[in-house]
């Protein structure tokens, strides 16, 4: 890519929108179409274009999980870090998500979450100009972790009592929007997820 790739200015936005998370969606990492050469699921099982998600397939029976998340607890953040003197950049996603009250349930799939490498989409308090929620997806080359939380009982009777945990990855591309949707997030007929999204 050449040092003059600008093709675009961008004006002051004049709509207001809400901050924060509503669902965070799971997709395991080897369960999407890989690339038979590379093993990566990036431009294979996951397709991009200008920016955006425009294909998702994955394989047989396999799903999204969806957790909804409480609201105003929840949040992503893309850190960029560049060194001129190398040439060189990366951006670091990470997601934070708190989920109330302590379960049987909730620590098996910590456990499974915890030895999983998973793709992330995240859909956004944020509606986009059809009232949609916008989606982002990260972790779309090497995929995320769980590499920290606290899973907590609180103190006071008032005390969050629950998880908060903390994945991360590293990319060499910013997270991607996934391309809008009809009814219901995912139901392009572009994506292939033969399993669904599983709520519950």
């Amino acid at each position: 890519m050449g040092c003059t790739a600008l093709t675009k200015g961008r004006g002051l936005i004049c709509d207001r929108i809400a901050g924060g998370i509503k669902y965070v969606y799971f997709g395991v990492y080897d369960e999407f179409t890989k690339d038979a050469t590379t093993g990566e699921v990036f431009g294979t099982g996951i397709v991009t274009s200008t920016g955006a998600i425009t294909d998702i397939n994955m394989l047989s029976a396999k799903a999204l999980y969806r957790y909804t998340v409480p609201r105003g607890e929840s949040s992503l953040t893309e850190t960029i870090t560049g060194s001129t003197e190398n040439g060189t950049i990366f951006y670091a996603p990470q997601i934070t998500l708190k989920l109330n009250q302590l379960s049987t349930a909730d620590q098996n799939q910590l456990r499974l979450l915890a030895l999983s490498k998973v793709v992330v989409f995240a859909a956004l308090n944020q509606l986009n100009d059809a009232g949609h929620h916008v989606i982002v997806g990260m972790g779309l080359r090497n995929g995320m972790r769980l590499n920290s939380g606290t899973n907590l009982s609180g103190a006071g009777f008032g005390d969050h009592n629950g998880y908060s945990w903390t994945l991360d990855g590293t990319e060499e591309t910013p997270m991607q929007i996934v391309a809008d949707y009809t009814t219901d997030p995912f139901d392009n007929t572009a994506f292939d997820i033969p399993g669904g999204i599983v709520i519950a």
